[in-house]
């Protein structure tokens, strides 16, 4: 009997299941307001120079003087010397001359109507400054790249429930410190530290869930958390929208975290993982709690340490030596889905925040776009569950990066003044991106073993976040060839999209826990003679002692 017949045993998809889903996913609600929250707090409005004696002369004088000391459209520099000629009605035909500029002196003057206060506008990051704007967010983006790489691994060998349970804390610590933050420094460290633990986070959440969940619901479990995140988009366009403070936004944002530390207590160790590292007596007795919660209590007396093994053979043996981030390229098999998945992730990340973290270039309110961003996963995501279940999760994956791919490439043939046009084709895109994430999720967590799980979500969300940080750095290259970044998005998720038709299916198939199980499904026969040749090869033994 495999561990999702177990849990079928104990009475599937039952009351603690349903109680552990929720627990998770109400934070999976709040991801989107920490990963996209700088679409608001660092906003850039319309900006001029400013000058020191502006507060003491009237609003029609402050005109008046600003159209002599700034050139028309320019916001970044300002004449050296006042212009009078150009108070004159035909200024442009007395003077052809230009007149000779000078970068602000005196800091920047905002269009504050929409925008409060932003850290644009707090620590002035614009013209020479502007690239500090971009590398808040690659620091934000490089921080969820360590928390992918350091808290995967340790999950593996900690425990999901207690790294769960610091990256809540730590996400409500250090967002709650950003938005004290006297800095632009120290902003960014606690931005990184805040990256860092929404990887911890989303990692956990993903694999606990899936661990108690039984195999029939797994992909329906998925979808429920990939739409938590779409629901949390809503909710940040309305916060946002509320409050337009960026201090108070960061503030508001990272306080409910401290409350989902508290609620993380009720959660339960994963069996799975407890099974693996040999803790079989904690494992049944978390599985007897299980057993009580679903109205299976007869069903979890009659399960002991002996029965559990003889269930669950493979699980109650503990690994005879510890893995590591290299066992998942050390077999042909898992090889393949590193390196395939690793490049799924890449490209799906690339292109997503190629497109969602640039919204201020659509010429719509941006609260707006923010909310047609974030209704375009409901269709995508119900999409992806009904390939999922029905057809496969291969298919899914191939199709929707395919699909995202050609339509960022379409958006090159579309002339610049069809707007809706386009802002449709690059929704279409990040749907279809969407629904690609909604199935790598779920696609990673089933494909590697239970012994590498966390690793090798650690390893997919480390390609993640090097897409997501080489995104901006690819909109550098639009000042002198407008369509190249357009080419770059769009090759990206189509060449991944045919690297996954390579990729095992999962469909109706129970979650793998060891090296040698997810080696033998796809070569069974190379698999068995490799164990009657082991006793030939002294280093493998080594190895394993």
């Amino acid at each position: 009997m495999a561990f999702g017949d177990l849990l079928e045993l104990l009475g599937g998809m039952g009351r603690f299941q349903v109680a552990t889903i929720l627990l998770l996913a109400l934070p999976i609600f709040m991801m989107p307001s920490h990963n996209l929250l700088q679409n608001f707090t660092a906003a850039t409005a319309a900006h001029r120079c400013r000058f020191l004696w502006e507060d003491n002369v009237t609003e029609v004088h402050l005109q008046e003087l600003l159209k002599v000391w700034l050139p028309d459209g320019e916001r970044c520099r300002r004449f050296v010397a006042p212009q009078w000629w150009l108070l004159d009605l035909n200024a442009s035909t007395l003077n052809a001359t230009p007149a000779e500029t000078e970068p602000c002196g005196d800091g920047w003057t905002y269009d504050r109507s929409v925008f409060t206060n932003t850290i644009v506008t707090e620590w002035d990051l614009v013209c020479g400054s502007r690239a500090l704007k971009q590398l808040a967010q690659s620091l934000y983006m490089s921080g969820v790249l360590v928390g992918a790489v350091v808290f995967g691994a340790l999950s593996d060998r900690f425990g999901r429930r207690r790294l769960l349970t610091w990256c809540y804390l730590q996400m409500g610590v250090m967002g709650t410190s950003s938005s004290f933050a006297p800095t632009f420094t120290t902003y960014c460290l606690f931005r990184f530290l805040t990256g860092a633990a929404f990887s911890g986070v989303v990692l956990n959440s993903v694999s606990l869930s899936l661990e108690w969940t039984p195999t029939a619901q797994r992909a329906l479990v998925g979808t429920l958390l990939g739409y938590c995140y779409t629901c949390g988009q809503f909710l940040l366009a309305g916060v946002a929208f509320a409050v337009p403070d960026w201090r108070r936004l960061q503030l508001l944002v990272a306080l409910p975290f401290f409350a989902f530390f508290g609620c993380s207590w009720w959660l339960t160790e994963s069996a799975r993982w407890l099974l693996m590292v040999g803790r079989s007596q904690q494992a049944l007795q978390e599985l007897q709690k299980v057993a009580k919660i679903n109205g299976k209590s007869e069903e979890g007396r009659k399960l002991d340490a002996e029965a559990l093994r003889s269930h669950v053979q493979e699980e109650t043996v503990p690994s005879r030596r510890r893995h590591s981030v290299l066992d998942l390229v050390r077999t042909p098999v898992l090889r393949r889905i590193s390196c395939g998945l690793c490049f799924v992730w890449f490209s799906t990340s690339f292109a997503y925040y190629g497109l969602a973290m640039d919204l201020q270039h659509f010429d719509f309110n941006l609260y707006v776009i923010q909310m047609i961003f974030g209704a375009v996963d409901i269709p995508a995501k119900l999409v992806s569950i009904l390939t999922i279940t029905y057809v496969g999760r291969r298919f899914t994956q191939s199709l929707a990066l395919i699909l995202a791919g050609a339509a960022i490439l379409a958006n090159i043939l579309v002339p610049p003044e069809l707007r809706t046009l386009r802002t449709a084709l690059a929704v279409f895109g990040k749907g279809c991106l969407a629904a690609s994430f909604n199935c790598v999720f779920l696609y990673t967590g089933e494909l590697f073993p239970t012994v590498l799980r966390q690793t090798g979500m650690g390893l997919g969300n480390t390609a993640a976040r090097l897409g997501s940080i080489s995104a901006p750095l690819v909109k550098m290259v639009a000042e002198d060839l407008p369509a190249l970044p357009l080419v770059i998005y769009g090759a990206a998720p189509v060449a991944s999209g045919l690297v996954a038709t390579w990729l095992p299916e999962t469909r109706e198939t129970a979650l793998p826990e060891t090296v040698e199980e997810v080696e033998r499904r796809v070569h069974p026969q190379k698999v068995e003679a490799q164990h009657l040749q082991v006793p030939l090869h002294p280093i493998n033994t080594t190895r394993s002692s």
